[in-house]
């Protein structure tokens, strides 16, 4: 088989993994002459798209699509009637390097099925950040898939050459997971994570205190842009409570730096324990904005789901059904009020908090000065009070104001 048919075929079985993210490592040029590529954010990252929509900023490819394993959700489960194909080590350091060298990416984003053993794949997955780093000095960004079964020393090298590792924690359940993936052990991903965690911490460490000791010898390198993990959405039955409760202690215990959300893909040769349609991407989209709450707007798992419901509303964003459950915070004066409190007002971001918190320091907020501080005017004037505007105590109070930010209904067609 040739490289561009093991291409073709690598790269599409590689879709299905949405944590392909090329941020937050160390910055690297080759501006000194030496070594080849960067970390420089921007240069030909994110203009490549996948055929479901998803932007790939990085080569992002299978080692191969053979797999011991036969996880249900997996298109490339071992009883899988697919094409298979494997890379060698040197096939995807010449495809890195020649893709780079055309402007078509900035770095690689290297996963591959569980061949022989655990061992052996990682060691394989390994050989190829080594080569890229060692013998051509590639300076991009590398981010690599962890095989939790794989030895300390393996995952050690891996954190040596890459700038971000990850591990698949598959569905946010463990029992799930027992019914979905057998031969995969939740308890395995989470000893793995938390070895991760050990070793980014103490990597962080040393960085600090070299920082302040000049004659110290630099210390050792350990992916620099963290560890991340991603959950498919839909391929069972738990609700958005269950999933963002997962987040959060996955977030808490092992200081990820993303949590992924993929919407289930119904795939060839399906079993009958999957469902038979994919959940509506929306759903996936509100995960990632109730994410965003957790981690940069002070909001708990709690505060963010309906608690009777379990599940995040698809017609209205997770912030804006918050603030409707809780209409009693509600008007907030926002050349008076907290950051915390301003952060939690609908069509607030945290840059726009931060423009208005420097403005009111010299002068009065008024309506005319939220498009220019770049705030949606008719999704947050219901919910505050300015200089020169109050919003009436019965838009405030009445049924109709969730009404008011639904998407308008329209006419269903025939299709002829």
């Amino acid at each position: 088989m040739d490289v561009q048919r093991k291409l073709e075929i690598l790269a599409d079985a590689a879709k299905y993994d949405a944590s392909c993210a090329s941020s937050g490592t160390e910055k690297r040029d080759s501006s000194d002459g030496k070594g080849l590529g960067s970390t420089a954010p921007g240069m030909g990252i994110c203009h490549s798209y996948a055929p479901d929509g998803r932007c790939i900023s990085l080569l992002k490819v299978l080692l191969t699509n053979a797999c011991n394993y036969d996880c249900l959700y997996c298109v490339n489960r071992t009883s899988s009637n697919v094409p298979r194909a494997r890379f060698t080590v040197d096939e995807v350091v010449k495809l890195t390097i020649d893709f780079y060298r055309r402007n078509y990416i900035e770095g690689l984003f290297l996963s591959s099925g569980i061949i022989r053993s655990a061992d052996y794949t990682m060691e394989q997955v390994v050989s190829v950040a080594r080569k890229l780093r060692e013998e051509h000095l590639f300076r991009g960004y590398i981010h690599l898939k962890t095989i939790p079964e794989a030895d300390d020393a393996l995952i050690t090298e891996a954190g040596k050459y890459a700038d971000r590792l990850s591990i698949n924690i598959e569905v946010p359940e463990e029992a799930s997971l027992a019914k979905l993936a057998p031969e995969k052990d939740v308890r395995a991903i989470r000893r793995t994570m938390g070895r991760l965690r050990l070793k980014l911490d103490e990597a962080q460490e040393n960085n600090s205190s070299n920082d302040k000791t000049i004659t110290k010898a630099k210390p050792p390198r350990f992916a620099p842009a963290g560890q991340s993990t991603q959950m498919i959405i839909g391929a069972d039955a738990a609700d958005d409570k269950t999933i963002l409760h997962t987040s959060a202690n996955l977030y808490g215990s092992y200081k990820l730096k993303r949590v992924y959300y993929s919407a289930f893909s119904p795939i060839p040769d399906a079993s009958r324990a999957l469902p038979l349609a994919a959940p509506p991407l929306v759903r996936e989209h509100r995960l990632y904005q109730a994410d965003w709450l957790m981690r940069f707007y002070g909001f708990d798992v709690g505060e963010i789901v309906d608690e009777s419901a379990g599940m995040l509303p698809l017609d209205i964003d997770p912030k804006l059904a918050w603030a409707l459950r809780h209409r009693e915070r509600f008007p907030l004066d926002v050349n008076r009020a907290s950051r915390e409190d301003l952060l939690r007002v609908p069509g607030f971001g945290r840059k726009a908090v931060d423009r208005i918190i420097a403005t009111r320091r010299v002068t009065s907020i008024r309506a005319a000065d939220l498009a220019r501080l770049h705030i949606p005017k008719n999704k947050a004037l219901p919910f505050i009070v300015l200089s020169d505007h109050r919003p009436q105590p019965h838009l405030l109070d009445g049924a109709k104001l969730a009404e008011r930010f639904r998407p308008k209904a329209t006419q269903l067609g025939f299709g002829f």
